[in-house]
């Protein structure tokens, strides 16, 4: 028999970005999409559709918090991949973990308006706050395991990123976290409206700092692109 011969495996499989990023942007495209179902014509009588919709205004206001943070995560999505120059597993799995909870924020948007328009008070509203605030809140942890992992693999980014780039994205993760959890909190033991909103202005704090956080420099090509 002829000798076998063992090839010996790459401990890290690397590939570029651009599969990542396309099917991120499809995810990113069907979850803003999947928000609108939830804005449906309400039941009324003759002569009632504006009090009806009027009524539904938590629905109005779940809808721009949600597109807004996802339009957010976005933005700041395609900035990350400008600094990225491969992909291993782990990047991969970081990354997935991020679209599992974007995709799935449609439903705890349509569970708040649900609830808050039946009783904006009552016990099933406040479920429904922290309902939201959880997947919100872990939608920012899949952030802080993206930049976790970009920390122990710094030869995945580009050379001409700035020194403090994976440091202030983790630590906006992190005030995100807190922020939704404060605010699911909030919607708990005071009042649902105010959770909702908060979650309507969060998004407004990724926004602003989607540069990087006060004091950050940008001096990648890339960035600048």
């Amino acid at each position: 028999m002829p000798p076998r011969f063992r090839v010996p495996a790459q401990r890290f499989a690397l590939s570029d970005t651009a599969r990542a990023e396309a099917f991120s942007d499809g995810v990113f495209a069907i979850a803003l999409t999947l928000l609108v179902l939830g804005l449906t014509t309400p039941a009324h009588p003759p002569g009632g559709l504006g009090d009806a919709l009027a009524r539904q205004w938590p629905a109005y206001l779940g809808y721009a918090a949600s597109f807004s943070y996802i339009a957010v995560i976005w933005l700041n999505h395609h900035r990350a991949f400008l600094r990225i120059r491969s992909m291993d597993r782990g990047l991969h799995a970081a990354n997935l973990l991020l679209l599992f909870t974007t995709a799935a924020l449609a439903f705890p948007t349509e569970v708040v308006a649900t609830e808050l328009q039946a009783d904006a008070w009552g016990t099933d509203a406040k479920v429904a706050v922290a309902l939201y605030a959880a997947l919100a809140a872990a939608m920012c942890l899949s952030w802080a395991a993206l930049y976790h992992h970009l920390r122990r693999r710094p030869e995945l980014l580009e050379n001409t990123i700035e020194p403090t780039y994976v440091r202030h994205g983790s630590l906006r993760s992190w005030i995100g976290a807190l922020a939704y959890a404060l605010a699911g909190v909030l919607g708990v033991l005071v009042t649902p409206l105010a959770a909702l909103g908060a979650f309507v202005l969060l998004p407004v704090f990724y926004f602003t700092t989607s540069e990087g956080l006060p004091g950050s420099q940008d001096t990648s090509d890339e960035a600048a692109a």
